[in-house]
Order: C-alpha cells, then structure tokens, then sequence
C-alpha cells in the first residue's frame, strides 16, 4: 500500500483571538510517509495536529482519511487509526502497564488485546527494564511518561500517528532510541505514516523526508 494516499487536508484556515495561523493550507500524507511540521512558536502546529486527530473543529476546509470526508467517520474508530501523542501525555493513575492495558477494554479496540511481550519488546528498544512497567505513572518525570504514552500508542497499532514534540523532555540518548522505535513501527506495515512536529532542525532532518513550515511568508 505504500504510495497510497492516507490523510488529507484542503483549504484549512484557523484564526485564534482575531490571528490567522494559516489560510488555504494543503497537505496530503502517502503510506510510508516522515512527515515534519515545523514553524515558529504560535504558528499553530499541536493545533493543527489536533485538527487532524478530529479533536478541534475545523474553522475553514476539509479533512479526509482513506478517501473519507472526517465527517463521515465514527471518531472513535477515525481516531483508533489516526491517533495524536501530545507533547504532555494524560496517564491514568497506577502501573504504567496497567495504562498500556487499558485501552484494549474499549468496544474500538476489541479486535486486538494488550500483549505483555510486545511491550517488553519495544521497552528493550528504548533501553528500558521489564521493572519499568510496574512503575506508578504518578512517580513518571516528564520524559518517561513520554516513553509510556508512546509505546501505548504504538501498541494500538495505527495508520498514522500525529507526533507532536514526543520527545520534548528526553536527553540525546532517549531521543535517538524514540526515534529509532518509531522508524521499526513505520517499517512493520507499509500502509502507516507519521506527521511529527519538533523545534530542533537536525531531528527534523533526521525524522522526515519532507516537511511542512508554517508561518512562512
């Protein structure tokens, strides 16, 4: 499926308190796709990866997954596929592996159930221990509840994943482990792509082959 088109927004326009962030914007995202939205603070990009994930109104144009209006879905299963990592996560209050789990108990997800050893896998990838899932979210620092929130959301398994500064809170060696395990999920099925907004140009370089400013002239 590499190659086909997944997601896509014509003619998006937003003003926030009397402020246009974009006018007419255009973007198309193909399966296999590394997508980078980058700009100035203020430009609008966690908003318009909300707007992507159905979790904003759409103030000016349309939004389309598979060739389907945004309209037409069912958000819960629209957003089981296309799903938004915020910069700061919300993690329900005990282990961390009871919050990978608890997803799986939802109607949408019940194609699939929470496997332990997947998890394990992908925490190896990012040089975590098998102890880490039986940590407390309350006790998790900034970046590891990054990691968590992520590995949730790549054991949900969507077509795309709207990235928005996920490893904002993470030194250089968790970074490059992230980024390492987000190019393993791209490359397990070839009908995925991510969009994935960062302030810092070398990862925007290393993340993407192409990319999407906002703010510009």
């Amino acid at each position: 499926m590499t190659g086909d088109v997944l997601l896509t927004a014509r003619g998006l326009g937003r003003t926030v308190d009397g402020r246009r962030l974009w006018q007419g914007l255009e973007l198309e995202l193909m399966a296999g796709e590394r997508l980078a939205v980058s700009g100035p603070s203020g430009t609008g990009k966690t908003l318009l990866l909300r707007s992507l994930a159905g979790l904003e109104p759409l103030e000016q144009g349309a939004v389309s997954f598979l060739g389907r209006d945004l309209a037409s879905w069912r958000m819960p299963e629209y957003r089981r596929r296309v799903l938004l990592l915020p910069q700061r996560p919300a993690l329900p209050e005990g282990t961390v592996e009871a919050a990978l789990a608890a997803p799986f108990a939802f109607h949408v997800h019940r194609a699939r159930s929470y496997r332990r050893e997947a998890a394990l896998a992908r925490l190896a990838h990012v040089g975590r221990e098998a102890d880490f899932l039986g940590r407390s979210t309350a006790t998790l620092s900034g970046g590891e509840a990054q990691v968590a929130a992520l590995l949730r959301a790549l054991l949900l398994e969507p077509q795309v994943l709207l990235l928005d500064e996920p490893t904002a809170s993470l030194d250089a060696a968790a970074t490059e482990a992230v980024e390492a395990l987000v190019a393993a999920w791209l490359q397990d099925a070839d009908d995925r792509a991510y969009l994935w907004t960062s302030h810092d140009p070398e990862q925007q370089a290393r993340v993407s082959s192409r990319a999407l400013r906002l703010g510009s002239a």
